[in-house]
């Protein structure tokens, strides 16, 4: 970019709209409206440069952290490309809250509704049968993480360690977390 994009109260307000109806529309995570994004800042508006879309997301994938981190760097080009910090501050939080804004009440609201009406066989069906696909999603997360030591095959302790967890949560009252912290710390002590 080479001249600084000027940037006025409508774009700003278009930037925000734009991003709250991604929100809505990215099931799945943010990820799945970047074709979207790219149409919408590189294509249409021209407030980022191809490079700096591909940055973005490159950058943020490679960061530790939540996967939407791209979503605010591209707040940041637009507003680095105004030519000001405090225009590249406003855009990362027109951006995040844009696209965070919309799912987050619509889960909070719906979340809240399913409590309420809890007795609904409905309601009580849908728990049901979302409840084998979450069990499912964990064990292959689990699959994929315990694969990537490359010898999980062979290794006895792993496949003990993982039955003995998966045990351990579903006949106790023990909170997951205290399951997770105790296999960092057996990890950290390298006895795993």
């Amino acid at each position: 970019m080479s001249a600084p994009l000027v940037l006025g109260w409508n774009d700003w307000a278009s930037l925000f709209g734009h991003y709250l109806m991604l929100s809505l529309l990215s099931v799945g995570g943010p990820m799945a409206a970047t074709p979207e994004m790219h149409r919408y800042l590189v294509d249409q508006r021209h407030w980022l440069s191809p490079g700096q879309f591909n940055q973005s997301i490159a950058l943020a994938q490679a960061a530790p952290g939540p996967n939407m981190l791209f979503v605010a760097l591209m707040g940041w080009h637009v507003g680095l490309n105004t030519g000001s910090v405090g225009a590249a501050l406003v855009a990362v939080a027109t951006t995040m809250v844009g696209i965070l804004l919309p799912s987050s009440v619509l889960m909070m609201a719906t979340s809240r509704w399913a409590h309420r009406n809890r007795q609904l066989r409905a309601v009580r069906a849908f728990k049901q049968g979302m409840a084998p696909l979450v069990i499912a999603m964990l064990l292959s997360t689990s699959w994929i993480l315990g694969s990537a030591s490359g010898h999980w095959q062979s290794d006895w302790t792993l496949w003990l360690l993982t039955l003995a967890s998966g045990l351990l949560l579903w006949r106790t009252r023990i909170h997951l977390l205290w399951v997770l912290a105790a296999g960092a710390l057996l990890g950290a002590m390298q006895w795993i």
